[in-house]
């Protein structure tokens, strides 16, 4: 990281073996820190709060508080962490919810642990990451926000900070590739979710790759 800080990172899964496995992985990397796990969704949330973590790796299907019930609490905190889905999940009737309620990405178990590890640092950097099977079958639903019209009222900027969106960057470097403030592009993003009535920004890069606005 450029401020020498690793990236503080909590577990949350009911499988001790799967906590170990991942722990084990990520305590090699230079740039990771793992600061605790949790076996379960409620505990989860506690250790957040307690712990302040840059990122949450977080299963869906736990006994107790589930990994969305979770997702919605650490949301509600002030200062919320990016939340990694690690699953092995795949049905949309588990992704679509999970994606609404604010994770940051979604990847199944069997992910190689070199690509986990470049996607923590990616949610970290505050790109939205999804496995490539979960994009597919998000945008072979029929389109929640009803066609392309909406997307007319959006200005010629706010299109291309949309695609940009989509692509996977974050403000820091949208405002960088449009030379513009940060702040400003807080601004588009902003108003983008406004006028596509779109919760997040999962939503709104979904939405620009449905419509044709990514790279």
């Amino acid at each position: 990281m450029g401020d020498g800080r690793a990236i503080r990172v909590l577990l949350v899964d009911d499988h001790q073996v799967v906590r170990r496995g991942l722990r084990t992985f990520l305590e090699i990397q230079d740039d990771i820190e793992v600061v605790g796990e949790a076996a379960d969704g409620a505990e989860g949330v506690a250790r957040a709060e307690e712990l302040r973590p840059d990122v949450v790796l977080m299963d869906v299907k736990m006994p107790g508080t589930d990994g969305i019930e979770a997702l919605r609490r650490l949301q509600a905190l002030a200062n919320p962490a990016r939340v990694l889905i690690v699953t092995s999940f795949t049905e949309q009737r588990t992704v679509v919810p999970a994606l609404r309620a604010g994770a940051s990405g979604y990847l199944y178990k069997d992910v190689d642990p070199g690509a986990l590890a470049g996607a923590i640092r990616s949610v970290h950097a505050g790109h939205v990451l999804l496995h490539p099977e979960v994009a597919g079958a998000l945008l072979a639903q029929d389109d929640p926000q009803g066609g392309t019209g909406r997307g007319t009222t959006l200005t010629e900027r706010e299109r291309e900070v949309l695609g940009l969106i989509a692509d996977g960057r974050s403000n820091r470097e949208i405002a960088r590739a449009l030379v513009l403030s940060e702040k400003t592009v807080k601004t588009h993003v902003s108003n983008i979710l406004m006028k596509l009535d779109l919760a997040d920004r999962t939503q709104a890069a979904l939405w620009a790759v449905r419509h044709g606005l990514s790279g």
